[in-house]
């Protein structure tokens, strides 16, 4: 309390010594015309004094009652809307999509990296776009102390792009390939699946552009899938060819919508000039209906970007992976060039969800400062997936069972327990125990409830004389043996119990 009074009072004087210049200055023109010299700079210093006084009172009531208020604010014991927390009765699903990644990552070939959750807010303004729904109404944004202009990132491709460039990655072997995994944030409407704090999974190749890259994408993506239990997918599959003709294409887009500007929702009419893919991209059944008659990106690719995408699909077929090409599929993301694709899953209802999705960025690496490289990748919803995995009864992680309990009565049985229970775990042998318990009996109870097949009792005699009580719980039968013979016989009594 000490510390925050003198804090409090070494503000409030700061602050009064700002206010006491001005009232200087204005105290000496004023007794400069009146009295000598050294009579006005008396006068000054002592409204100088009054003024400082009467600031520090003022400054340490606000303070006061600034604590005040914040002491008195309700507190909410509930995350933020569209956050939420992730419990242990789900954390077994979530275990299983983190091993199934981190699998398929290991044989694919990639290597993890993992970027801030902040970054500076141009970052994703100028790989995203400007004119995309994400920067212009789903960004977290805000200004730190320091003045900087930063963002919550709303995905992970470009933060993963900025860490290429900066840490020289350029220069490494070709392809290279990296895996992230992480929280992302978007002020989206919350709804079943899409929380505003949610997880994905990235899978970026940097130093490619062969057709095959994209097709293994995909094929990577339908087998993670697979893996967890989610096996009625289907890919939509688009090309929106090179930068240049997609501004080609954004032409012959925008006259076309100009047909449909009084149909077409008022929050969206500004995008038919600045960004008519939103439009297609759209959920709204207006949208849909026009974007059905649309031209087609296909039809304004250059020979180069449909030979790519002829090749691409070729090699689709060859894996025997289900797809859709659809000519309204654009991604929401202004950094896409060439291959776009689409996994979704049939709902109830026959409603369909995307768990994710991906593309080239062949210009972006460039565009944020890098050399000319193409790059290829794509981002799974995690959380949308669990949900599934919930839908179809998949199969989660089953965390390994303790086949062993300790149990101790008595306070030097208490303190021996603890180097026993380290010796059995360096072992590896997984134990349960109830160490805040002084009751012997209860402690039983719970081993029993739990299923263990052994039981180790210490009490007060044991740990006096190095020794311990081995119960096999089907049994019943117990013997007395070692401490330093502890391990060796546990192992061997649960090997007799498996067979």
């Amino acid at each position: 309390m000490v510390s925050k009074k003198k804090a409090a009072k070494k503000t409030a004087k700061r602050a009064s010594k700002k206010s006491a210049k001005k009232v200087v200055k204005k105290a000496a023109k004023k007794t400069a015309k009146r009295v000598p010299k050294k009579a006005a700079k008396k006068a000054v210093k002592k409204s100088a004094k009054k003024v400082a006084k009467t600031a520090t009172k003022k400054t340490a009531r606000r303070t006061a009652t600034a604590r005040k208020t914040r002491v008195e604010e309700p507190l909410v014991l509930q995350p933020l809307r569209g956050m939420r927390d992730i419990l242990p009765g789900d954390q077994p699903y979530w275990e299983q999509v983190r091993r199934v990644l981190n699998k398929a990552a290991q044989e694919y070939g990639f290597n993890r990296i993992q970027t801030p959750l902040v970054e500076f807010e141009n970052l994703f303004v100028r790989s995203v776009g400007s004119t995309t729904e994400v920067v212009q109404k789903e960004m977290y944004s805000f200004v730190t102390r320091g003045g900087d202009r930063v963002a919550l990132r709303p995905e992970l491709t470009a933060g993963n792009v900025r860490a290429f460039i900066q840490h020289g990655m350029n220069v490494w072997p070709k392809p290279v390939k990296l895996f992230s995994m992480g929280p992302v944030y978007r002020y989206d409407r919350p709804q079943e699946g899409r929380y505003r704090e949610h997880v994905q999974g990235n899978f970026d190749i940097y130093g490619e552009s062969d057709p095959i890259i994209d097709a293994q994408m995909v094929q990577m993506a339908h087998r993670i899938l697979h893996s967890l239990g989610i096996k009625d997918v289907v890919f939509h599959i688009n090309s929106i060819g090179t930068p240049k003709t997609r501004a080609a294409y954004k032409k012959k887009l925008t006259k076309y919508l100009e047909k449909y500007r009084r149909k077409i929702p008022a929050e969206l009419r500004a995008f038919i000039t600045d960004n008519p893919f939103r439009i297609l991209d759209a959920k709204d059944p207006v949208c849909a209906e026009i974007a059905a008659g649309a031209p087609r990106a296909v039809d304004a690719l250059d020979p180069e970007s449909k030979e790519h995408f002829a090749r691409f699909v070729e090699y689709l077929d060859e894996l025997g992976i289900t797809y859709v090409k659809d000519d309204t599929l654009v991604r929401g993301l202004d950094y896409y060039t060439q291959t776009v694709f689409e996994v979704f899953v049939r709902g109830e209802g026959g409603k369909r969800r995307s768990l994710g999705g991906g593309g080239r960025y062949d210009a972006l690496i460039k565009a944020l400062g890098g050399e000319d490289m193409p790059a290829m990748g794509f981002g799974l919803g995690l959380d949308r997936i669990v949900l599934e995995m919930k839908r179809v009864h998949a199969k989660s992680y089953e965390l390994p069972r303790p086949r062993v309990f300790l149990a101790q009565l008595g306070d030097l049985a208490k303190k021996k327990s603890l180097t026993i229970f380290a010796m059995l775990q360096k072992a590896g042998i997984l134990t349960s125990e109830s160490f805040g318990r002084g009751n012997l009996r209860a402690q039983l109870r719970k081993a029993e409830r739990s299923g263990v097949d052994v039981a180790i009792i210490i009490g007060q005699k044991e740990a006096l004389d190095g020794t311990v009580i081995l119960k096999d719980m089907m049994s019943g039968s117990q013997e007395t043996v070692d401490v330093d013979k502890m391990v060796p016989t546990v192992k061997k009594l649960l090997k007799n119990i498996s067979k």
